[in-house]
C-alpha cells in the first residue's frame, strides 16, 4: 500500500467521496419547513457491473466519470472507458502504478488529472502526475515534480483550475498547463502548500504557515497561470485543516480538531474572495452531539473529495443532511436543510424519506439539488435518486432501486463515489478491496443502475 494511502486508510472507512456541484438557494428569506415529497419514479434494475480485480491488499482506485458516450472508471492500474449502459470496455488507459488520486469533476472538454505510482522505479510513492482525455481515452502526458537537486516529490492529490494542473503534497507543489507545459516547480516557500482546488475559471491554493504543534491555514485565490495571489483569507491559528467544498463561491470546511464522528468538518465557512483580503460572509456550525450534526464528510487531510452536500452558486445555499432523525413528526429517517451562504441561517427544513437516509449529492444541469437514499439492510430495501426543489426542499424520486440487490448496494457505504446522468445511477468504490471473508457475494468495484 502506498504512504498516502497508508495514511488515509483509517479514514476511508468514514469519509464517502461524491461528486458536488456548483450551481441553483438563496431567494428565500427566514428558516421554514419545505414541502413533502412525492414518489413517480422509474423502476431500476442492475444494468452492469465492474467486477473487481483480486488483490491481496487495498489499492487505489480513486476516480469516476461520465461523458456524452462512455461511463469511465478507474481500477487497478487503469482507467477504462464503458458503454454507459454497461458492457465491455471500449478503452483503457494502463498506467504505471496504482492511482493515487484524481480530480473530481472533467474539464468542459473531457479531461482530468490523476496522481499514481511508477511500478519500476518505487511502487510505494505517488510521483507521476498524468492528464487523461476520458472522450478519447487517451494519456495525453505524465510528468513528475522534480526539485533543483532533481529529486521527484510525492504528491497527495491533484486539481485542475482555469486550466492548470495543480499538484501538491508533503509541503511541494508542481504546476503545469493542461497541454503539459511546465508552470512551476517544487521549492522552498515560506509556507507549505497542502492542496488546490479548482474550476474552469479558478484555482484556490490553502497553505499552511504553521507548525505541527500550532497549524496556521490560508486560502488563496491565485492567477491559474502565474500563482500571483489575488485574495487572502486566513483561518485562526489552531485550525488543523481546511477542506474546499466550492470554488465559486468559494465555500470552505473547517476541521478544528474536534469535528465529531470522523466528518473532518466543525464549520463550514463561507468567503468573499473578490477582494486582496478575504472576508468571512458567514458561519455554520458543523459539529454537535456524538455523531455531529450532519452526513457531510469530508477526508482526513486532503484539501478536495468533501462529499455529501450540494452547493448552488445560483442560490448562494448549501445543502446538507441531518445526522439526527428528522424534526417532524413524519417518518423520515433525517432531514434536508438548506442556509444562506451569506448570512449563515438557515433557509429550509423539510423530512427526507422513511425508506433510508437522504443525503445531497450535487446539483442537476438545472440547478436542482440531486440527493441518494441509501439503500437499507434493515429494511432489505433499495436506494434511490431523488430530484429537490432548491427554493421548497419538496423532494420527487427519479429511480427506485431493485431490493434484490440492497446489499450490493449498501456495501459501498464506506467508500463510494455517486454519478447521476442520463437517467442512471453509477455507484463506485474509491479503492479496491480483498474478497470479503463475510459476504458470500464478490463485492463488484462499481455498479450501474437504470432502466435500460
Amino acid at each position: 500500500m502506498s504512504q498516502r494511502l497508508a495514511v488515509r486508510a483509517g479514514s476511508v472507512l468514514a469519509a464517502a467521496l461524491v461528486l458536488s456541484g456548483c450551481g441553483g438557494d438563496g431567494g428565500d428569506s427566514g428558516s421554514g419547513e419545505g414541502g413533502g415529497a412525492e414518489s413517480a419514479a422509474a423502476e431500476a434494475k442492475v444494468l452492469a457491473e465492474v467486477a473487481q480485480p483480486k488483490v491481496g491488499e487495498m489499492a487505489g482506485a480513486m476516480g469516476m466519470w461520465t461523458t456524452d458516450r462512455h461511463f469511465v472508471k478507474a481500477g487497478l492500474k487503469k482507467i477504462s472507458g464503458y458503454p454507459l449502459a454497461g458492457g465491455k470496455a471500449a478503452w483503457e488507459v494502463p498506467l504505471a502504478g496504482e492511482i493515487c488520486w484524481s480530480s473530481q469533476t472533467p474539464t468542459k472538454d473531457g479531461k482530468v488529472a490523476v496522481v499514481f505510482q511508477d511500478d519500476k522505479k518505487d511502487p510505494s510513492v505517488c510521483t507521476e502526475v498524468g492528464v487523461v482525455d476520458i472522450e478519447q481515452g487517451k494519456l495525453l502526458w505524465r510528468k513528475q515534480g522534480a526539485d533543483a537537486s532533481g529529486t521527484s516529490e510525492m504528491f497527495d492529490e491533484v486539481t485542475i483550475g482555469g486550466g492548470t494542473v495543480a499538484a501538491a503534497g508533503t509541503g511541494a507543489s508542481a504546476g503545469w498547463k493542461l497541454d503539459g507545459t511546465p508552470l512551476w516547480k517544487p521549492s522552498d516557500e515560506p509556507c507549505d502548500t497542502v492542496g488546490h482546488a479548482g474550476d474552469e475559471t479558478k484555482l484556490v491554493v490553502v497553505r499552511d504557515c504553521g507548525d505541527t504543534e500550532s497549524p496556521r491555514p490560508k486560502v488563496e485565490t491565485v492567477d491559474p497561470g502565474t500563482r500571483a495571489v489575488k485574495s487572502t483569507f486566513a483561518l485562526p491559528r489552531g485550525t488543523e485543516y481546511v477542506h474546499v467544498v466550492s470554488v465559486d463561491p468559494l465555500v470552505l470546511a473547517a476541521d478544528d480538531g474536534d469535528a465529531q464522528g470522523g466528518s473532518g468538518i466543525s464549520r463550514f465557512i463561507a468567503v468573499d474572495d473578490s477582494a486582496a483580503r478575504g472576508k468571512a460572509l458567514s458561519t455554520i456550525p458543523a459539529d454537535g452531539g456524538e455523531h455531529g450534526k450532519y452526513e457531510a464528510e469530508c477526508p482526513a487531510t486532503e484539501v478536495t473529495g468533501c462529499a455529501q452536500l450540494a452547493v448552488s452558486k445560483e442560490r448562494n445555499a448549501l445543502y446538507l443532511a441531518t445526522r439526527d432523525p428528522a424534526s417532524s413528526a413524519s417518518a423520515a429517517r433525517n432531514d434536508l436543510v438548506s442556509f444562506d451562504l451569506r448570512t449563515g441561517k438557515q433557509l429550509r427544513r423539510a423530512p427526507g424519506s422513511d425508506a433510508g437516509r437522504m443525503v445531497p449529492i450535487g446539483l442537476d444541469e438545472g440547478g436542482r439539488v440531486l440527493a441518494y437514499q441509501e439503500a437499507s439492510i434493515v429494511g432489505e430495501e433499495g436506494g434511490a435518486v431523488w430530484r429537490v426543489d432548491p427554493a421548497t426542499l419538496k423532494s420527487t424520486k427519479l429511480l427506485q432501486n431493485p431490493s434484490d440487490s440492497y446489499e450490493t448496494e449498501a456495501r459501498f457505504e464506506s467508500d463510494r463515489r455517486l454519478l447521476y446522468a442520463g437517467g442512471r445511477l453509477y455507484l463506485g468504490a474509491d479503492h479496491v478491496t480483498e474478497p470479503s471473508t463475510v459476504y458470500k457475494t464478490p463485492q463488484p468495484l462499481a455498479v450501474i443502475f437504470g432502466t435500460g
